[in-house]
C-alpha cells in the first residue's frame, strides 16, 4: 500500500505530540501553542518559573538509507531560551540542542532555494554494514531524557 501524503505530512505531528508525552511522562510542565507560526511547538515552564521554547523536528524510518538524521532546510536565527530536539525514527535516537548549539553545529546554505537556511546531518552511514550511527561529534548532544530542558 502506498504511503499517502496526508500520512507523510502527519508524521511530523505524530512524533510531536510523542515527544511531548515523553516530557509530560517526566514530570515537565509543557503548553503547547495553539498555532505553529513561529517555529514554537511547546513551551516548557521551568522550576525557576522561566520559560523556554522548543522546536521538533522528526525524520520517518523510511526516508532514504543514509539520511536518517538529516535535517535540512531548517530557517533559523539565534533565539534566546529556544531549543531544539532532533529524533530519528529509524535510529530510535534523539538530540537535544539549543538554538546556539545548532547554529554552531549547522551549515547554512549559501545558494539556491533554500539559500540561508540551516541544515544538519547527525548521522553517518557504514555501507558495508547497511547501518547508520551517530556522528561522533553530536554524541554530546544525544538524549535518553529531558533533563537538559529542566
Amino acid at each position: 500500500m502506498a504511503k499517502t501524503f496526508r500520512h507523510s505530512a502527519a508524521f511530523g505531528k505524530r512524533i510531536e505530540y510523542w515527544i511531548i508525552g515523553k516530557m509530560l511522562k517526566e514530570g515537565l510542565d509543557v503548553y503547547i501553542p495553539m498555532v505553529d507560526d513561529d517555529a514554537i511547538d511547546a513551551v516548557i515552564k521551568r522550576k525557576d518559573d522561566s520559560f523556554i521554547t522548543v522546536q521538533i523536528k522528526a525524520r520517518s524510518k523510511e526516508v532514504v538509507f543514509g539520511n536518517a538524521a538529516l535535517f535540512a532546510a531548517i530557517p533559523h536565527e539565534p533565539r534566546k531560551n529556544y531549543w531544539f530536539i532532533f529524533y530519528s525514527e529509524r535510529m530510535h535516537k534523539m538530540w537535544i540542542m539549543t538554538s546556539d548549539e545548532f547554529i554552531k553545529e549547522s551549515r547554512q546554505n549559501k545558494t539556491g532555494k533554500n539559500k540561508g537556511k540551516r541544515s544538519i546531518k547527525l548521522n553517518g552511514k557504514n555501507t558495508k554494514e547497511m547501518s547508520e550511527y551517530c556522528k561522533p561529534q553530536f554524541e554530546k548532544y544525544l538524549e535518553t531524557s529531558f533533563n537538559r530542558l529542566k
